[in-house]
């Protein structure tokens, strides 16, 4: 079934939307209601990325899966520790399968990220070891906050702090990208070659 494009508002808010009443149920209640109002409001948002585009994003699926488990966990044994590790266990999760894709030959950049870059063997292997790195990093970061700081700063840091790090740390791949791209003779060659990192 093809999906439709959406617009970046609507993409942007089924992103951040979840995190954000992540923030203000907590804020407003505790971090047992912000869990389950985070795991409903993911549920919503993964729901209305299928229904408008027919298509819900392969990070989107993972994370509302390990969202849904460790909030479960949270609910039901009324222990905070398994909602602050999440993040954590997605970022060990996505550093995993980018470096062990390389150890393959393989990026899984596209397919996690949902675009399709074209970008020569030599591109495709520094971008993916940079993203591998950078979920490594946050998933250090992270431990590090939940165990040295207090639960509304680490609601803080996850809502405000996670996001605008990642978009910078997006933005300056861009000169990356644009020195790397390469244009394929014709969309079959595009497919076939994205994410092959095992040439060049």
């Amino acid at each position: 079934m093809d999906k439709t494009q959406p617009h970046p508002l609507f993409k942007l808010a089924t992103e951040l939307g979840p995190l954000l009443v992540f923030f203000v149920a907590n804020a407003k209640f505790h971090l047992f209601v912000a869990t389950g109002a985070f795991m409903v409001a993911i549920v919503a948002a993964m729901i209305a990325s299928y229904v408008v585009t027919r298509h819900v994003p392969v990070m989107t699926i993972v994370t509302g899966i390990i969202v849904i488990v460790f909030g479960t966990l949270t609910l039901v044994l009324h222990d905070e520790t398994f909602i602050k590790v999440k993040p954590t266990i997605i970022y060990g999760l996505f550093a995993a399968v980018l470096g062990g894709g390389l150890l393959f030959g393989r990026s899984f950049i596209a397919i996690m990220f949902d675009q399709m870059f074209n970008l020569t063997p030599h591109g495709w292997r520094i971008l993916t070891m940079r993203w591998a790195l950078f979920f490594l990093a946050m998933a250090v970061l992270n431990e590090i906050v939940w165990r040295t700081q207090t639960t509304d700063f680490w609601v803080g840091f996850k809502a405000f702090g996670v996001i605008p790090l990642t978009m910078i740390f997006a933005i300056a791949q861009m000169p990356l990208t644009k020195r790397y791209h390469l244009e394929p003779a014709t969309l079959e060659a595009s497919e076939a070659e994205a994410g092959d990192v095992s040439k060049g």
